[in-house]
């Protein structure tokens, strides 16, 4: 059967591209490895390779095609001893449905500044059981009324949602960073709000995040709200002394004269594929400093109903959002006003017989390992922290004083992280109730590799967050 090449993705939130230009024509001969066609976004150009040998047989996308949209067949690959034939009578469309793994490798062949943006695909999450969550699985919110309409809805589009409702309800808030008005952002994020409220409150900013950085600072102080986006918190590390220094102490150094009501909101930690100086998490770093607050959301309820909070928050606020979370989608309540409290954790999973504590990405691992521990008659409670800073030790240790255990899960390294401060709580203040010591699942202590095979390995599992629960159990 005909092989397709399908539509590659640049990263795991492009959906779509243009084709520049075919390589090879209908007719030639390709082997493994083969560039056959190129592929651009304004971010980069991609190669894209042929994963099998045999012949072009047909081209379906012609060059010069814009907005292609990702795993839409764009050629067919004869393989040996197949001929034209082989593509008539809709099998050409068979193939293309019965083989999305056969997806074409991109090899990026953009300058390196492109990888703010251009990242390759992750990898494919680990395989769980079919185990579910008992009934009462999650504590209900108490801002959600019983009976009200939930809506499905991605983190991006949730996020969206929750800028476009501030700035509607209040005409001091706006946002800035780079490519967030034009572009509508790297990741979408800001998608429309530049034809809603125009360029004087949606501003695209040079690449200079010391510098935006300050200015939003500035604007603060003067009375307004800015939101300032960074293409990734990697890039932060710029505007340290803006953060640290001019938003975090201002508040206290001023008497609690002067507020600083900003928040700086992007993705935070691991992506896919982007190496060392692009992966890091910095939860831990900013819930270091008095004056910041600290959220990190794993759902798009979450998503909409914290950065409303925080937006209206009178102090700085650390909005760490996860890339590959962007484009899941999840409940959200249909309310005109969905705002949740800062600093209150939520249990998502009832449980019995250990805590397993995570949030934003790490909360992917925990509710995956849970269902791998039910298979074991392991009764795992799931708390996802949701803000970092101030912390909610409260719920947390409610939940050891009836586990007698804790697990906690994060992508950032393990030395001086969020699971050492959990843990250094529950020991001062459930001690005696605990029937192990903690145990914290990280991510490795090595700069992230670039390869995937070693990215992998780098970053925690589900297997780790089994085999830790395990060990706590005695099992």
């Amino acid at each position: 059967m005909p092989t397709p090449i399908l539509m590659p993705a640049l990263s795991p939130t492009m959906e779509k591209g243009n084709l520049a230009k075919w390589l090879k024509k209908e007719g030639d001969a390709v082997k493994s490895g083969d560039v056959i066609a190129e592929i651009e976004t304004d971010k980069a150009t991609m190669e894209v390779e042929a994963v099998d040998e045999g012949t072009l047989g047909k081209i379906l996308v012609p060059e010069g095609t814009n907005d292609v949209a990702v795993n839409t067949p764009i050629a067919m690959i004869l393989g040996e001893g197949e001929d034209a034939a082989a593509l008539k009578n809709g099998q050409t469309a068979q193939a293309a449905t019965t083989a999305p793994s056969r997806q074409e490798k991109a090899v990026e062949s953009a300058p390196p500044t492109a990888s703010r943006a251009a990242q390759a695909q992750p990898p494919a999450p680990p395989k769980t059981g079919t185990v579910e969550a008992p009934a009462n699985a999650a504590t209900p919110e108490p801002e959600v009324p019983e009976g009200t309409e939930m809506v499905t809805m991605t983190m991006r589009e949730a996020l969206r949602d929750a800028m476009a409702e501030e700035m509607r309800r209040d005409p001091d808030v706006f946002v800035m960073g780079e490519e967030v008005a034009e572009y509508q952002g790297a990741y979408k994020v800001t998608q429309g709000l530049l034809e809603e409220f125009g360029a004087r409150r949606v501003i695209d900013t040079p690449i200079t995040e010391h510098g935006f950085a300050g200015l939003g600072v500035g604007a603060a102080l003067a009375g307004l709200k800015p939101i300032v986006e960074f293409m990734t918190f990697n890039f932060a590390m710029q505007a340290m002394d803006q953060l640290i220094n001019s938003s975090a102490k201002t508040r206290y150094m001023s008497g609690g004269q002067v507020q600083v009501s900003i928040v700086f909101r992007g993705p935070n930690g691991p992506a896919a594929r982007v190496a060392a100086q692009h992966s890091q998490d910095y939860s831990s770093w900013y819930s270091h400093i008095p004056g910041l607050k600290v959220i990190a959301p794993s759902t798009a309820a979450d998503a909409k109903g914290l950065l409303k909070a925080a937006i209206r928050d009178p102090n700085p606020v650390m909005f760490l959002e996860n890339e590959i979370l962007y484009g899941h989608s999840s409940p959200v309540p249909k309310l005109d006003d969905y705002v949740l409290p800062i600093g209150r954790a939520r249990v998502v999973r009832s449980g019995t017989d250990v805590t397993i504590v995570a949030w934003s990405m790490g909360m992917s691992y925990a509710l995956k390992a849970a269902d791998e521990l039910a298979k074991d008659n392991i009764s795992a409670e799931v708390i996802d922290l949701r803000t970092l800073k101030p912390m909610d030790s409260d719920t947390i240790v409610e939940s050891v004083k009836k586990t007698g255990r804790l697990v906690t899960v994060e992508e950032g390294w393990k030395q001086s992280g969020v699971g050492a401060e959990i843990a250094a709580r529950i020991m001062a203040d459930a001690f005696d109730y605990l029937d192990a010591p903690v145990e914290r699942v990280s991510g490795k202590d090595v700069p992230m590799p670039y390869a995937a095979n070693l990215e992998k390995l780098a970053l925690p599992s589900v297997a780790d967050v089994v085999e830790a629960a395990k060990a706590v159990c005695y099992r």
